[in-house]
């Protein structure tokens, strides 16, 4: 799967000046939630993390992803993985939480979902979330791998349909090319 012409097909492909949620800059960005809306797409996506889920003999009765981003995503894969999907929402103290209506069983092995991974940051308050109910990560699937470096999520199996490197910046570190340009939030 050609991720990229994916993304450009259904016009989530931007160039600009973007802070990302990570806190750092990019000339570059690819908005998930634009794919995500079709299903045809979403279909096709949650199709190949699910087989690639398998070639990595990944097994777990349960796929987690975070909200909001990761809700569409962690339903359609586990669809075609054959699982259960739940989502973790924020706690209002900076991490997440497992909402009330479902269930994580002791030693549960899940998978935890999300669209792409900069940092890692994000997807692993989701996978806190659901181990402090108990749950154990098998393994943490995404669209885009942008990650220069393991951090965070280092011991964790990783499956990604694709590796993307765009260059980001610290915020005291944005080059003077990209600074005049409108920065935009995301």
């Amino acid at each position: 799967m050609d991720v990229l012409a994916l993304y450009r097909e259904a016009g989530a492909y931007h160039e600009g000046h973007f802070l990302l949620a990570s806190g750092r800059h990019s000339p570059k960005f690819l908005q998930s939630t634009t794919v995500l809306q079709y299903p045809h797409l979403t279909e096709r996506i949650g199709q190949a993390l699910a087989a690639k889920l398998r070639e990595a003999g990944i097994q777990a009765g349960l796929l987690v992803g975070p909200a909001m981003g990761g809700v569409i995503l962690a339903y359609e894969t586990a669809r075609h993985y054959g699982t259960r999907a739940i989502f973790t929402e924020k706690d209002g103290q900076g991490g997440m939480k497992v909402r009330e209506a479902f269930t994580v069983q002791p030693g549960e092995a899940f998978v935890a979902v999300e669209d792409v991974l900069t940092t890692g940051g994000s997807v692993l308050k989701a996978v806190r979330a659901v181990e402090a109910l108990g749950g154990r990560c098998a393994a943490v699937a995404c669209i885009v791998d942008r990650r220069r470096e393991e951090g965070p999520l280092s011991g964790y199996p990783l499956v990604s349909l694709t590796r993307l490197y765009f260059d980001t910046y610290a915020p005291d570190e944005v080059p003077a090319w990209l600074a005049e340009r409108p920065l935009q939030e995301i």
